[in-house]
């Protein structure tokens, strides 16, 4: 009887989670890229979901992640990158600073890249380690971030990408400025991730 109880509350908590968040809407479609936000579970501060497809391989697109101190070429308002610890080349550690406009202070943050492989798709996560450095005086720490990548492949040789994106910004941000602008944010970091996969697609070997 006590489990069945167990069951049927853990069964209630679940339900309400999912109630509690949102569904996702669309907030910008274009050049094949559709970015979608909604209302989180916890928090005032949306969730963020991308849907493209990409032109390369996995080996490639593995390739521009794996290279961390080149992100500010793609990562919308990345200001510096470079890793801390690489544990595995999948599984890497690394600081990185993010501009923000004035008059609010620049971000920065640890995170965790990890990158799994498996028949079905490939799987990579990047969840920040807020205290696995100091805190630098001239930058906000954001204490929490996760970024998940399913990725499968798609017709004519293309990577199906879904992505999507929770954040606490830390601060003093308003909720609602944050959530004004997050679309623009993911869809520049895809349009020039398209950019840099294209060059590197046509150098010659």
């Amino acid at each position: 009887m006590k489990k069945k109880l167990f069951l049927i509350c853990i069964l209630f908590l679940a339900l309400t989670a999912a109630t509690a968040q949102g569904k996702w809407e669309l907030r910008k479609n274009e050049n094949g890229i559709e970015v979608y936000t909604r209302k989180a579970a916890v928090g005032n501060i949306k969730e963020l979901r991308v849907i493209c497809e990409l032109e390369t391989s996995e080996t490639q697109l593995i390739s521009i992640l794996q290279d961390i101190g080149n992100y500010s070429a793609w990562v919308y308002s990345n200001k510096k990158s470079v890793i801390i610890k690489t544990i595995t080349p999948q599984n890497i550690i690394y600081y990185t600073q993010s501009h923000l406009p004035w008059p609010i202070k620049d971000r920065d943050l640890i995170v965790q890249l990890s990158i799994t492989s498996t028949p079905q798709a490939l799987n990579i996560q990047a969840k920040s380690l807020p205290d696995f450095l100091p805190k630098n005086d001239s930058y906000i720490r954001v204490p929490y971030s996760l970024a998940q990548w399913k990725i499968t492949q798609g017709l004519n040789n293309k990577l199906k990408v879904d992505y999507t994106f929770s954040l606490d910004p830390g601060g003093s941000i308003p909720a609602w400025l944050v959530n004004a602008t997050m679309a623009i944010g993911p869809y520049n970091s895809f349009m020039k991730l398209k950019e840099v996969l294209k060059a590197k697609k046509s150098k010659p070997l």
